[in-house]
Protein backbone atom coordinates (compact mmCIF):
# COMPACT_ATOMS: atom_id res chain seq x y z
CA UNK A 1 0.00 0.00 0.00
CA UNK A 2 1.32 3.58 -1.03
CA UNK A 3 1.66 6.16 2.32
CA UNK A 4 2.00 9.32 2.87
CA UNK A 5 4.31 10.60 5.92
CA UNK A 6 3.06 14.01 8.12
CA UNK A 7 6.15 14.89 10.27
CA UNK A 8 4.99 16.78 13.47
CA UNK A 9 7.09 19.66 13.88
CA UNK A 10 9.15 17.84 17.38
CA UNK A 11 9.72 15.05 14.81
CA UNK A 12 6.66 12.34 15.34
CA UNK A 13 5.93 10.47 12.26
CA UNK A 14 2.65 9.36 11.14
CA UNK A 15 2.64 7.01 8.27
CA UNK A 16 -1.12 7.28 6.13
CA UNK A 17 -2.38 5.18 3.85
CA UNK A 18 -3.52 6.46 0.41
CA UNK A 19 -6.40 6.31 -0.54
CA UNK A 20 -6.81 7.63 -4.08
CA UNK A 21 -8.33 10.96 -5.16
CA UNK A 22 -8.97 11.97 -1.59
CA UNK A 23 -6.73 15.22 -0.60
CA UNK A 24 -3.81 14.72 1.89
CA UNK A 25 -6.25 17.31 4.57
CA UNK A 26 -8.91 14.37 4.11
CA UNK A 27 -5.92 11.98 4.59
CA UNK A 28 -4.45 13.44 7.61
CA UNK A 29 -8.06 14.31 9.44
CA UNK A 30 -9.37 10.90 9.10
CA UNK A 31 -6.51 9.19 10.26
CA UNK A 32 -6.29 11.49 13.39
CA UNK A 33 -2.57 13.10 12.41
CA UNK A 34 -2.38 16.04 14.87
CA UNK A 35 -2.01 19.49 13.95
CA UNK A 36 -4.03 19.66 10.44
CA UNK A 37 -7.49 20.97 11.13
CA UNK A 38 -9.12 21.53 7.95
CA UNK A 39 -11.52 23.78 9.56
CA UNK A 40 -13.09 25.16 6.44
CA UNK A 41 -13.32 21.16 5.24
CA UNK A 42 -11.01 21.60 1.76
CA UNK A 43 -12.27 24.81 0.33
CA UNK A 44 -8.74 26.26 0.35
CA UNK A 45 -10.40 29.42 2.92
CA UNK A 46 -8.61 29.00 6.04
CA UNK A 47 -4.88 28.05 6.69
CA UNK A 48 -5.24 25.06 9.06
CA UNK A 49 -3.93 22.39 6.82
CA UNK A 50 -0.21 23.80 5.86
CA UNK A 51 2.18 21.44 4.90
CA UNK A 52 5.66 22.30 4.12
CA UNK A 53 6.54 19.87 0.83
CA UNK A 54 10.71 19.09 0.58
CA UNK A 55 11.84 20.62 -2.80
CA UNK A 56 12.57 17.10 -4.61
CA UNK A 57 8.38 16.37 -4.26
CA UNK A 58 7.08 19.90 -5.79
CA UNK A 59 7.30 18.36 -9.30
CA UNK A 60 5.09 15.93 -7.98
CA UNK A 61 2.98 17.49 -5.97
CA UNK A 62 2.29 20.65 -7.66
CA UNK A 63 3.00 24.37 -7.19
CA UNK A 64 0.39 26.37 -4.71
CA UNK A 65 -2.65 28.27 -6.43
CA UNK A 66 -3.28 32.05 -6.11
CA UNK A 67 -5.70 31.29 -3.82
CA UNK A 68 -3.56 28.91 -1.57
CA UNK A 69 -0.85 31.30 -1.60
CA UNK A 70 -3.48 34.38 -0.18
CA UNK A 71 -3.99 31.73 3.45
CA UNK A 72 -0.15 30.48 3.51
CA UNK A 73 1.33 33.93 2.98
CA UNK A 74 -0.71 34.96 6.37
CA UNK A 75 1.89 32.43 8.04
CA UNK A 76 5.27 33.17 9.41
CA UNK A 77 6.00 29.85 8.97
CA UNK A 78 5.20 30.37 5.01
CA UNK A 79 7.95 29.41 3.13
CA UNK A 80 8.14 28.41 -1.05
CA UNK A 81 7.58 25.07 -1.28
CA UNK A 82 4.24 25.60 1.47
CA UNK A 83 0.62 23.85 0.37
CA UNK A 84 -2.19 23.37 2.04
CA UNK A 85 -2.88 20.07 2.13
CA UNK A 86 -6.43 20.14 1.00
CA UNK A 87 -5.44 21.10 -2.54
CA UNK A 88 -2.87 18.78 -3.14
CA UNK A 89 -4.74 15.22 -4.10
CA UNK A 90 -3.43 12.18 -3.57
CA UNK A 91 -2.14 9.35 -6.04
CA UNK A 92 0.13 6.61 -6.05
CA UNK A 93 2.72 9.02 -7.34
CA UNK A 94 3.12 10.16 -3.36
CA UNK A 95 4.17 7.56 -2.61
CA UNK A 96 6.94 8.12 -0.07
CA UNK A 97 6.13 11.78 -0.10
CA UNK A 98 6.86 13.11 3.52
CA UNK A 99 5.77 16.47 4.29
CA UNK A 100 6.38 18.71 7.40
CA UNK A 101 3.85 20.52 9.71
CA UNK A 102 4.47 23.90 10.89
CA UNK A 103 4.51 24.54 14.64
CA UNK A 104 1.60 26.67 14.16
CA UNK A 105 -1.37 26.27 12.08
CA UNK A 106 -3.18 29.96 11.44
Amino acid sequence: MATVTFVEHDGTSHDVDIVEGESLMELATSSAVPGIEGDCGGEAACGTCHIIVSDEWVGTTGLRTDRESQMLEMSPECVTSSRLACQVVASGALDGLRVRLPEFQM
